[in-house]
């Protein structure tokens, strides 16, 4: 097969989760042997989905999907699965392949200097950090060199250090690549096109030229469409006006109304369904908790990692009630184990020497925890029951209107949270927070699997917020847009003579 031959065809592709959920209807777009692609649409929409397709972990309900047979593929998912969390780094790229590869530990080695990544074999993923995790798994695409790669948000949890490796990497590579991510200036990069799934439509449009290119098109195209509505219900409305007046003269004049009223029609026909497929979050307030002391937490002392080890440094950190700190250091240096050790108990046993993480949360402070692997939702519950149950006083209507902003609506109000994309699983978690009314806010990348256009939402709720806040996001843009009122970079803890 030559350079730009297709390399992968949808033709007439349908597909949904039963009746209630299509999410394909006869899509069709072909990807070109070498190209770089990006696949774009809201949360929810369907691309997560697209790639289960081409990797025939979902099947057509109808059409036809063209690849050729000796094209291999490879899937860098979003999350490492629950059932791989517990492998060593060994099994885990074992994993990848249908029949045990036996001089597998060369292969690892090459693959994870690519990624800029050092563990032993035998360490367990689930004790890697999301950034190294997010590591591990486009590692684990990569070491099958597939002649297709899909990537499916790769820039989650990753640092600016490993963005740019990734970015250098993808601009080098010579084979199909095939990327859904919310990071503009990441895609921009290197892709040569998109791949748009309208969620209104559910088709896939296919554009030529950059992220940026496509984008300003998208939005010639939407302003065409709203100028094109606003003439014809201008010439609507006159039609129905000169419909009422002959109508009301009578005799043969009633045939001219009706024919007037059948032009209205026609013309209410032509109008433009304007894309809404890029719908954004409502803005929102974080309401804190009232009656809060003013010292909500202190940290005496936090496990910090150096070369795989950890090590205990002493500190002397304290937030107040209304103060913002941001969690600072690379992939791997503790950050989120920090966060969840703040979030277990209210009060660590400070006089246990082996305790990793001295601190205390003033009593009956309510703590909102966003973790970027959304693991505080049972994924058994609906949005429905998983928004009531942070709820002081359970109002139905309230809920619902607090998910209505984060485009939960009854489309998947009742569906499992399990079975929500990983953006609509972040919107779901926002609105807990909502309805919560925490004293601390704990946040964890809360961008990750995000749709970008919600993201300035998202930083002027947080930087109105006017409780304790702890943040931790490797995204500058973002974080830029928000009050910050103390900085603890733990790079500096480490060097620190603090013991």
């Amino acid at each position: 097969m030559s350079q730009g031959d297709a390399v992968l065809k949808f033709n007439n592709v349908s597909f949904g989760f039963g009746h209630n959920n299509p999410i394909l209807d006869e899509v069709d777009f072909v990807v070109r042997r070498g190209s770089k692609m990006t696949l774009m649409g809201q949360n929810g929409a369907g691309k997560s989905t697209i790639f289960g397709l081409i990797t025939k972990n979902n099947i057509p309900d109808e059409g036809v999907i063209n690849i050729p047979p000796q094209v291999t593929i490879a899937v860098s998912k979003q999350v490492v699965p629950r059932d791989q969390l517990d492998l060593s780094v060994r099994d885990f790229f074992q994993n990848c392949f249908k029949e045990k590869v036996y001089d597998i530990d060369p292969r690892i080695d090459k693959i994870l200097e690519v990624v800029h990544l050092h563990a032993p074999h035998d360490r367990l993923i689930k004790t890697f950090s999301g950034g190294q995790q997010a590591r591990l798994l486009l590692a684990s695409a990569l070491i099958q060199d597939p002649d297709i790669l899909l990537l499916d948000e790769p820039t989650n949890n990753l640092d600016k250090e490993g963005i740019a490796h990734l970015t250098e990497f993808l601009v080098e590579y010579q084979k199909t690549c095939l990327v859904i991510s919310h990071d503009a200036e990441f895609l921009n990069a290197f892709t040569q096109g998109v791949l748009y799934l309208d969620v209104r439509t559910r088709k896939v449009e296919q554009y030529r030229g950059d992220y940026f290119d496509v984008i300003k098109d998208i939005a010639a195209r939407v302003e065409k469409e709203n100028r094109k509505n606003a003439q014809l219900e201008k010439k609507i409305e006159e039609k129905k006006n000169q419909a009422n007046v002959f109508a009301k003269k009578g005799g043969g004049m009633r045939m001219v109304a009706k024919r007037m009223r059948r032009l209205a029609e026609e013309l209410e026909g032509d109008v433009v369904d304007v894309r809404r497929d890029d719908k954004v979050i409502r803005s929102f307030t974080i309401p804190a908790q009232k009656d809060v002391v003013t010292k909500v937490l202190e940290i005496k002392t936090m496990k910090v990692i150096k070369d795989h080890e950890p090590v205990i440094k002493k500190v002397d950190i304290t937030l107040k009630r209304t103060e913002h700190l941001q969690l600072l250091g690379p992939n791997g240096i503790g950050k989120s184990t920090l966060l969840e050790a703040l979030t277990q108990t209210d009060k660590s046993k400070s006089e246990d020497k082996e305790e990793e993480v001295s601190h205390i949360i003033s009593p009956d402070v309510r703590v909102g925890y966003y973790r970027q692997d959304f693991s505080t939702l049972n994924f058994e519950d609906t949005p429905r029951e998983a928004l009531l149950s942070v709820m002081e006083k359970q109002n139905e209507q309230d809920m619902r209107t607090v998910a209505a902003g984060f485009l939960i609506g009854a489309d998947v109000i009742n569906t499992k949270i399990g079975n929500l994309s990983e953006g609509q699983k972040g919107l779901v978690a926002f609105a807990r927070l909502v309805l919560m009314c925490p004293g601390l806010l704990v946040l964890d990348e809360p961008t990750n699997h995000i749709n970008f256009r919600h993201l300035p939402v998202i930083a002027a709720a947080l930087s109105e917020y006017k409780g304790a806040m702890i943040i931790v996001s490797h995204v500058p843009e973002f974080i830029s847009q928000i009050r910050i009122d103390q900085r603890i970079d733990l790079q500096k803890v480490l060097k620190s003579r603090k013991k």
